[in-house]
């Protein structure tokens, strides 16, 4: 059997004429000779009567006052729901197809209702029924546990859903339609000359999603890496294979490897505080045991940078008055910082080129931005900055880099 992927989101299956543009897809998979298995999400976002957050809202606090159990029972109710209208639409389109749950499909997982992981697919069922029809159409985000119980996988659960399907049955592609044609230089509502990106390397996309790009979950991207199962992201609304191919470098055409570019792209995460700690020289402990309690907390700490006479970290803003609680309780004085936001510069071929930092902090120097902080990895350099200088920040490593040129592939040589 030759099979793809298609993974179809909640603002994807929102309405009819959204399913209508998404079966035509499905259609068109199929008369090019595929058998196509189909992921979808719960149908809309907040207020349409069969999303997620419309469910949870039937119960007190949004759901939050239920056991984790009985909720993820409830939240994966959607998905079941938008399998079988998605099927039926099929159906009616000429199509033969059948609709699945996440447990049908062979999704074995842990018992961490919430955010369960994948231990085993056993796909048998699903072949079986591949073999009947055209397609099959899996409810996402959900599985089940070893004793039996609903689980729920958790953020871009569908996601993990598409690619977890594509590595157990090989598919030729797993293909991820959103609302814009690929993956960006940079968020277009922000840049103007941000353009898509034809290629990218899975460890690219994967440091882009870490960073705040919210195109696919980098979760689901390690699955495809490790399957080596291509990826595309596609536009629902174009009806060619464009957008963006996320492959091993390997597999790029010839002389499109991504590596030839410093900078792939810039994205951003906002809403962060910057947490500045005074302590004693002598207080060598301070850190370990200021992080131990932010765990305990459940408080996710990130840009830290320790010297002999302060702690620094990031955490996320609303979590800001919490620490600030508990650093007092410590007897820690300590300066917040709110309303920051962290800007990414991703890039393959940074790695071992000298200079690159200095070209951030220039550009930000010359555009009047101050750097509250600053680090890098072999592919990532981050920067913090005020969250009302985010934009400015952004267009200006765009800018700098030379993202808009769809031409451009800066060489190593060139540093």
């Amino acid at each position: 059997m030759k099979i793809t992927v298609q993974k179809y989101g909640g603002t994807s299956v929102q309405s009819e004429t959204l399913r209508q543009k998404a079966a035509g897809h499905v259609k068109s998979a199929v008369q090019s000779g595929y058998k196509v298995v189909v992921v979808v999400s719960a149908m809309g976002r907040m207020h349409d009567p069969y999303a997620t957050d419309t469910l949870l809202s039937l119960i007190p606090e949004g759901g939050n006052a239920l056991p984790k159990r009985e909720r993820d029972m409830l939240q994966s109710t959607g998905e079941v729901i938008s399998s079988v209208v998605f099927a039926n639409l099929l159906i009616t389109e000429g199509l033969k197809a059948s609709a699945l749950t996440g447990k049908q499909a062979g999704f074995r997982t842990t018992e961490e209702f919430g955010s369960a992981r994948i231990t085993e697919m056993d796909t048998r069922h699903l072949l079986k029924r591949l073999e009947e029809v055209d397609v099959v159409v899996v409810a996402g985000f959900q599985g089940e546990s070893a004793s039996g119980e609903t689980t729920t996988l958790g953020r871009g659960g569908s996601d993990t859903s598409a690619t977890a399907l594509g590595a157990a049955l090989q598919a030729e592609f797993v293909d991820i339609f959103t609302d814009v044609d690929g993956i960006m230089t940079a968020d277009p509502r922000i840049v103007g000359d941000a353009r898509p990106m034809k290629t990218l390397t899975y460890t690219e996309v994967s440091n882009l999603a870490h960073q705040g790009a919210k195109v696919i979950h980098p979760r689901a991207v390690e699955i495809a890496m490790h399957a080596k199962v291509p990826i595309r992201i596609r536009s629902l609304a174009s009806d060619s294979n464009g957008g963006t191919l996320v492959s091993s470098a390997q597999t790029h055409a010839p002389g499109s490897d991504i590596r030839e570019s410093l900078i792939t792209g810039i994205t951003y995460v906002r809403g962060i505080t910057q947490v500045i700690v005074s302590k004693q020289q002598e207080d060598m402990q301070a850190a370990s045991i200021i992080f131990e309690h932010m765990a305990a907390e459940g408080i996710s700490v990130d840009f830290i940078n320790i010297d002999p006479t302060s702690v620094v970290f990031t955490v996320p803003g609303r979590k800001s008055q919490l620490v600030e609680q508990k650093l007092h309780a410590l007897n820690y004085s300590a300066k917040l910082l709110q309303g920051c936001a962290k800007v990414s510069a991703v890039g393959a071929g940074m790695t071992g080129v000298p200079g690159v930092l200095s070209r951030i902090a220039s550009a930000l120097y010359e555009t009047g931005i101050d750097i509250l902080q600053a680090t890098d990895s072999h592919t990532t350099i981050w920067v913090l900055v005020r969250e009302a200088e985010m934009n400015g920040a952004i267009n200006a490593l765009h800018g700098v880099f030379n993202l808009a040129d769809s031409q451009n592939h800066e060489r190593r040589t060139s540093e």
